[in-house]
């Protein structure tokens, strides 16, 4: 850190009765009366240097030997009027960064300009911060935090705005060219708040984000106004703005749990109540305008961390169009989410309240089906009939478009495929809340299109958790529930375990007995030997005796309780069911039967 030194004579300031005075051989002549504190000085030394200070001692009349001045109005606190009182006197002050700012902005109240003397603090102290100051990368930092406490006169004076543009220039600048004055790497470890992001380390200067957790110690407001100069500069990449994001979120936001966020110890009297108030009020102005710095590129930030900043949202009430941009975010990338990462906490936390927000998965889910529009399945036809042209140009950028569009479809086809596990997974999480209505449970799975589930094994554990949390659905809800279930796309476990499940209607029952009849009687080859109706219903369905059933999915984790007791059952299990079951089942065979068969 830069230092300047001023003036050569020692300091004779002391302090004799609450007072401030000057040794010296020529008695005081001048009281001045600044925040609560008095000084006894004399007026030759200060009035030949402060402006203000002739003009004040010029409207009061000569009636005693000592003038008492009050500056009531005085911007900075006493020890920086002490510091230009001082200079005044040729005593010897020092200056950096950390009190440039509070002296500037007396020595500008006090006016020690030009006019008055050459050479006077003003031009001083601006040639220091202009060729040190802003010269140095910490020096820089350190300034602009010091501003804070004088927002009016520091960017009066353009202090702010001067060392924002440095800051943001020697961001943009190769880190070689850089003046670092900086230990790197201040944390002893890894922080972990409300977005999850662990601090980022940099071993070397060298790293493109060794800026970050730097400019993270400003203010909300000063960071802002930095991260906006950064970004103008349209050097720095995205990913880049978006780790610096996460650090500033890692450092100034709290951390989450599961049933809310960290505050301080609670208690009841209103002091502290209003006190939480206002940490809330500033966790929501830091949460709103990181959202608003979130780069516009897809995969700037990861969806985790726009998750986790929605969680934040949700708890810290922040602004609806906060809410929504986060959503539209997400649903860019939702494939890359977990399920973890959607579980995001109702609030408030009311009697028969959900326990999680589905609605805003569904904003999500609406934002991601969006930006999968699928194109075109072939290129445009040729208007030119069967006349051999040769091809131009034109007609190469249409194939070339066609083929990027192809190459979009099959990335959103894949993406589809990912989120279809991903809201499964998330339905079997979201099933055991027992305030959950059934609309919108059903809404979250019939968001994405039929294809979008190779195996419907995930859902149907969705479904069979969502029975047992809500035992008291009648008939006709069990049959709305199941009928987001397709039985043909349920593998030999899933069967077994629906053949045995006494919370299904009996209608899906019967139909996962029928589809795995047909399954076994295809086993050993013998297709051909099918009656004719079953093969004729099969064919009705969609489904191809020689293709074995689905494998069941492995890339869901399903707690313990929930798993299924497929091992060591065989065929004859399904015979578990009650007699009134079959008998169903039988009549329901017979009624198929064609009229040449009876015959």
């Amino acid at each position: 850190m830069k230092f300047m030194k001023l003036g050569s004579k020692p300091d004779t300031f002391y302090t004799t009765e609450a007072i401030r005075s000057v040794s010296s051989e020529v008695s005081s002549d001048l009281i001045i009366q600044v925040k609560g504190s008095r000084y006894l000085l004399h007026k030759f030394p200060l009035l030949s240097k402060c402006l203000r200070l002739q003009r004040l001692c010029s409207e009061y009349a000569e009636t005693s030997q000592h003038q008492i001045i009050q500056l009531h109005d005085f911007p900075s606190g006493v020890e920086s009027f002490e510091l230009c009182a001082k200079f005044c006197y040729g005593i010897t002050i020092t200056l950096s960064a950390h009190n440039i700012v509070a002296t500037r902005c007396a020595a500008e109240y006090l006016q020690m300009t030009e006019e008055v003397e050459k050479g006077n603090l003003i031009y001083k102290l601006e040639v220091f911060f202009s060729s040190c100051i802003l010269h140095g990368w910490r020096d820089s930092i350190a300034t602009l935090q010091s501003t804070k406490a004088f927002p009016l006169w520091s960017e009066d004076l353009g202090i702010t705005s001067r060392c924002i543009d440095t800051i943001a220039s020697r961001v943009l600048t190769h880190p070689s060219k850089v003046s670092l004055s900086h230990s790197y790497s201040r944390r002893g470890r890894d922080d972990m708040s409300c977005n999850g992001a662990e601090s980022l380390r940099h071993g070397k200067p060298g790293n493109k984000g060794w800026w970050a957790e730097d400019i993270a110690e400003l203010g909300i407001d000063l960071f802002w106004r930095t991260m906006i100069g950064i970004k103008s500069g349209g050097r720095i990449p995205s990913n880049l703005i978006g780790d610096a994001l996460k650090i500033y979120a890692a450092k100034w936001l709290p951390t989450i749990s599961k049933n809310g966020y960290k505050k301080q110890a609670a208690s009841t009297s209103d002091s502290d109540t209003d006190s939480g108030n206002d940490v809330a009020s500033k966790h929501r102005l830091i949460l709103e305008t990181i959202v608003s710095l979130v780069p516009a590129e897809k995969g700037a930030t990861s969806s985790s961390f726009l998750l986790k900043l929605l969680k934040a949202a949700n708890i810290l009430h922040a602004s609806s169009s906060s809410k929504m941009e986060l959503a539209r975010r997400v649903g860019l990338q939702l494939e890359e989410a977990t399920v973890g990462d959607l579980l995001i906490p109702s609030v408030p936390y009311e009697a028969k309240g959900t326990l999680y927000d589905v609605d805003i998965v569904m904003t999500i889910l609406e934002q991601f089906k969006l930006q999968g529009q699928s194109p075109p399945t072939s290129p445009p036809r040729s208007k030119l009939g069967n006349f051999q042209r040769r091809r131009s140009r034109s007609a190469e950028n249409i194939d070339f478009e066609f083929q990027e569009s192809r190459r979009s479809s099959s990335a959103s086809h894949s993406s589809k495929l990912k989120v279809a596990k991903l809201l499964d997974v998330y339905l079997q999480e979201i099933a055991r809340d027992v305030n959950l209505p059934l609309a919108k449970f059903i809404a979250i799975a019939e968001a994405l299109p039929e294809f979008a589930r190779l195996d419907h094994d995930d859902l149907y554990r969705a479904i069979d958790i969502y029975l047992k949390a809500h035992p008291d659905l009648n008939k006709s809800e069990r049959k709305r529930l199941c009928r987001i279930l397709d039985c043909k796309k349920l593998s030999m476990e899933a069967c077994m375990h629906a053949a045995q499940n006494e919370l299904l209607p009996l209608r899906v029952v019967v139909q996962v007995l029928f589809f795995e009849q047909a399954r076994a009687a295809m086993a050993g080859g013998e297709v051909t030997e099918l009656p004719s109706n079953i093969r004729a219903l099969l064919a009705s369905h969609d489904i191809d005796p020689t293709r074995p059933p689905p494998p069941l999915s492995a890339s869901s984790v399903i707690p313990a309780d929930d798993q299924w007791k497929a091992q060591g059952l065989k065929p004859s299990a399904y015979c578990l069911r009650p007699k009134r079951m079959l008998s169903k089942l039988w009549s329901i065979n017979r009624s198929s039967t064609t009229p040449s068969e009876k015959n």
